[in-house]
């Protein structure tokens, strides 16, 4: 009979490296949105200061609304920088998310499909019917997960190229907008 002992410990192996490799990339990207939040806030602080100063030191109507106008964009490029940035942290985050999940089931197959060979090749005879149906269902599995990973991408892809155009059009917007106002 044979014995996949080492093969699952192998695989099991396999699984706490990509645990770690998740872990770490977590952390990282969590510390990556710390940074932009903080320079956010910031940002937002020092521009507060500023707008204070300024409205403190206006003169007349005009000045006001000129103010208001300027702060009115320089607000709305800061949200729209912001929500790019955090885009871009996201899509990152989720590529290497996506890789490590790539490599894992690719790992998990390879390790799955050692263990099904050795083990119908030491099957006892006449166990070709049960033999078959397991190897039948390890590739229907293997190919469902293959249809399912190129469904999320043409997903991801589509999200993407839709933001990517939703932001440009706001940018766009807003310009036009504040400009208006002037």
């Amino acid at each position: 009979m044979y014995n996949a002992t080492e093969q699952f410990s192998e695989i099991s192996k396999v699984n706490v490296a990509n645990a770690t490799k998740l872990a770490a990339l977590s952390i990282e990207n969590a510390e990556k949105l710390f940074r932009l939040n903080l320079n956010t806030a910031k940002i937002a602080l020092a521009q507060g200061v500023e707008g204070a100063q300024a409205a403190a030191s206006i003169k007349d109507v005009q000045d006001l609304f000129a103010l208001r106008a300027k702060y009115a964009e320089t607000g709305v490029q800061t949200a729209l920088s912001y929500s790019r940035t955090l885009y871009d942290l996201t899509s990152e985050a989720q590529a290497n998310y996506s890789s490590i999940a790539e490599e894992a089931w690719a790992s998990y197959t390879q390790g799955v499909a050692a263990i099904v060979d050795k083990a119908t090749k030491s099957a006892p005879a006449g166990s070709d019917v049960a033999v078959n149906a397991l190897k039948s269902t390890f590739a229907a599995s293997a190919a469902a997960f293959d249809q399912f990973q190129k469904a999320s991408k043409q997903v991801m892809n589509l999200a993407d190229a839709s933001y990517r155009a939703a932001a440009t059009n706001a940018t766009q917007a807003a310009t036009k907008a504040t400009k208006g106002r002037k």
